[in-house]
C-alpha cells in the first residue's frame, strides 16, 4: 500500500474532445494540506473534482491517469464504490455555501441526513450529535438547528458546510475556495478552523485557493496549475521564497502591489461632502402599529477629492454599500449630500438626472450587472443613449470602442455578449460602461473581490491610469485590504453603520488607532 494517502498519477480530464487538465500527477499524506494555486481556468477545480469523481459524466472523461485512494483505484471505479467513499472518505466544501445549500430544508436536517447515511447514529442520537459539530465548528447556541440558510451569515453558512463535510469524518477534505467573499476577521477564524480540525481529525486537507495569504497560512505543498498543467510543485515556503518557474514568480510578484501614487496638492478639490449621514430601513411593524426600524448607518461624515480614492473598509453589515448607494442618491437618506457644490438630498427625482451622469458605479459581481440581451456596444453605449441623445448609432459605438480600447479591451468586441468574456474581462467592461460618460466621482463596491491575484493587479493599474489620466474621484469599497491599500488615498474604517476611524491611508496602515481598525488589519495583512 501507498504511503499516502492519495496518489493522483498522470492524470488527464477531456470536456468533450477538448483536453482541459493534462498530465498532472501530485500526492497528498495523512494530515498534510496540498494547495493547488492558479489563475481562473486553469484546471484547479477540475482535477479536484476528478478525485471523488463529481465531474458530470459522460461529458468529461480522463483519457489517462490514475486516482488512487488509500491504494485503491477510483477511476472507473464504478458508482457503488464511489457513493460508499463520497462523504465517508473524502468530503468537500463548495465555493459558495449559499448555492450549496439546500434553501428549503433548515441546516440541523442538512446535517442531520450526512449523520442518519452513515448507519451508526440513531434517530434519537442524530440531534445531539449536530450540535456537537456545530459546536466543533464554532456555530454556538445562538444559531439555532432549525435556522434557514438565508437566516445566516455568509461565515456561518460556510461554518455549516464544513460541519457537513465533517459529519463523516473523512480521511481527505477538499476545499474549493473556502474564503472567497468573506470579511478578513471572518477569513482568519475560518483558517484558523480548518487548521484546528486537520491537527484534531489528522485530516488531509487539499485547498483550492487563487488568495496567496489563505496559501501561505494553511499549505505544506503547492502545485501551480497553468492551462492545465502543474508548472512548478513542492514544498510551500520554498516555493514562496524561490519561486523556479517564470508563471509561479508573476503569480506572486502580482501579490505585491506598491503604494498609490500621490496627488498633486492642486488637484486636491472636493467632489463630494458627506455630512452626519444617515440610513434607516423598516424592518416592520408592531402588533400596535408602531414601525420598527434598522439603522444601516449612523451619522457618517465625509470628504471625497477630485483625483485621489477613499477606501471604505469593515465587515459585512458594517454600512459601507449602503454608505455609497445613499452618495448617488439610490436610497433615502439623511443628512446632506453636497456633490459639485450641489446638495443632492433637496433635489427633487427629476433635476438628478443631469447630475447622475457625473456620479457612476461598478458592482461586485460583473456578470449580474451586465444584461445577458444586450451586447456590449449596447451595454456601455447605454449612458450615451440616456444623456447625449442626439449622437447617433455610429457616433455611439465610436466612443464605446474608443473607450474599450482605453480599458484594455480590443473595439472588435463590440458585438459579442458577457459570457464570452472571462471575470476579469467583464469587469474592465463594467468600468468602461462608467467611464464613457466622463463622470468625477465612480463608486466601486467590491470590484476585485472574486478575482485572481494577476487580474486583481491589472485592475488596479487600470484604474490608476484611469484616475491620473481623468482625475476621477473613487469611493472604494473593498475588504481586500491589500487592494484597498494599493489604491486608497484616504481611508474610512466602519462598523455597525458608524465610523470608528478616518484619516490618511498610509497612516492609518501603519499605526492604526481603534482597537476594530488594529484587529482588521491585523487579519487582513498576517
Amino acid at each position: 500500500m501507498s504511503e499516502h494517502l492519495v496518489e493522483v498519477v498522470n492524470l488527464s480530464v477531456a470536456f468533450g474532445q477538448t483536453t482541459v487538465v493534462s498530465d498532472v500527477s501530485f500526492s497528498i499524506a495523512e494530515g498534510e494540506t496540498v494547495a493547488l494555486v492558479g489563475e481562473s481556468g486553469s484546471g484547479k477545480t477540475v482535477t479536484a473534482l476528478s478525485i471523488p469523481q463529481l465531474l458530470p459524466y459522460p461529458y468529461a472523461s480522463h483519457p489517462q491517469g490514475s486516482i488512487q485512494l488509500a491504494g485503491e483505484e477510483l477511476i472507473d471505479g464504478g458508482t457503488t464504490k464511489l457513493l460508499a467513499i463520497r462523504g465517508s472518505e473524502v468530503a468537500m466544501i463548495f465555493q459558495e455555501p449559499m448555492t450549496s445549500l439546500n434553501p428549503l430544508h433548515n441546516i440541523g436536517r442538512q446535517v442531520c441526513e450526512m449523520l442518519v447515511r452513515r448507519g451508526i447514529l440513531a434517530k434519537q442520537d442524530v440531534v445531539a450529535k449536530t450540535r456537537e459539530l456545530f459546536d466543533l465548528v464554532g456555530l454556538d447556541e445562538s444559531v439555532r438547528v432549525d435556522a434557514y440558510p438565508h437566516e445566516l451569515s455568509g461565515g456561518q453558512r460556510q461554518r455549516v458546510m464544513i460541519a457537513l463535510a465533517l459529519a463523516q469524518e473523512p480521511k481527505l477534505l477538499i476545499a474549493d475556495e473556502p474564503t472567497t467573499a468573506l470579511d478578513v476577521t471572518i477569513q482568519k477564524q475560518i483558517l484558523d478552523l480548518l487548521r484546528n480540525l486537520q491537527a484534531r481529525l489528522n485530516m488531509a486537507l487539499l485547498l483550492i485557493s487563487h488568495d496567496l495569504t489563505v496559501v501561505r497560512s494553511l499549505a505544506d505543498k503547492i502545485c501551480v496549475m497553468n492551462q492545465g498543467k502543474i508548472v512548478e510543485q513542492g514544498d510551500a515556503q520554498q516555493i514562496f521564497e524561490a519561486p523556479q518557474h517564470e508563471y509561479t514568480q508573476q503569480l506572486l510578484a502580482a501579490e505585491f502591489l506598491s503604494p498609490p501614487p500621490e496627488v498633486a496638492g492642486a488637484a486636491v478639490q472636493p467632489v463630494a461632502e458627506l455630512e452626519d449621514v444617515q440610513v434607516r430601513y423598516s424592518i416592520g411593524r408592531s402588533w400596535f402599529g408602531k414601525e420598527s426600524f434598522n439603522q444601516a448607518v449612523k451619522g457618517v461624515s465625509l470628504q471625497v477629492n477630485a483625483g485621489q480614492t477613499v477606501g471604505v473598509v469593515g465587515e459585512s453589515g458594517s454600512g459601507k454599500t449602503t454608505l455609497g448607494m445613499a452618495l448617488l442618491r439610490m436610497i433615502k437618506s439623511d443628512g446632506r449630500i453636497v456633490f459639485l457644490g450641489a446638495d443632492l438630498t433637496m433635489l427633487p427625482r427629476k433635476a438628478l438626472k443631469p447630475v447622475r451622469r457625473e456620479l457612476q458605479i461598478v458592482f461586485q459581481d460583473p456578470f449580474g450587472s451586465l444584461s445577458p440581451r444586450m451586447n456590449i456596444a449596447q451595454i456601455v453605449g447605454e449612458g450615451l443613449r440616456i444623456h447625449e441623445p442626439t449622437k447617433t448609432l455610429e457616433q455611439r459605438n465610436a466612443q464605446v470602442a474608443e473607450v474599450l480600447q482605453e480599458v484594455g479591451l480590443d473595439a472588435t468586441m463590440l458585438e459579442r455578449y458577457p459570457h464570452e468574456f472571462s471575470g476579469g474581462q467583464r469587469q474592465r467592461i463594467s468600468i468602461a460602461r462608467a467611464l464613457i460618460l466622463k463622470p468625477k466621482l465612480i463608486v466601486m463596491d467590491e470590484p476585485t473581490s472574486a478575482l485572481d491575484v494577476s487580474v486583481q493587479a491589472q485592475i488596479v493599474e487600470l484604474l490608476r491610469d484611469v484616475q491620473r489620466k481623468y482625475q476621477v474621484a473613487y469611493l472604494f469599497i473593498s475588504h481586500d485590504l491589500k487592494v484597498v491599500r494599493a489604491l486608497a488615498h484616504y481611508l474610512l474604517v466602519m462598523k455597525e453603520g458608524r465610523a470608528v476611524e478616518q484619516g490618511i491611508a498610509s497612516q492609518i496602515f501603519a499605526a492604526p488607532q481603534d482597537p476594530y481598525t488594529q484587529k482588521l488589519l491585523d487579519a487582513a495583512l498576517t
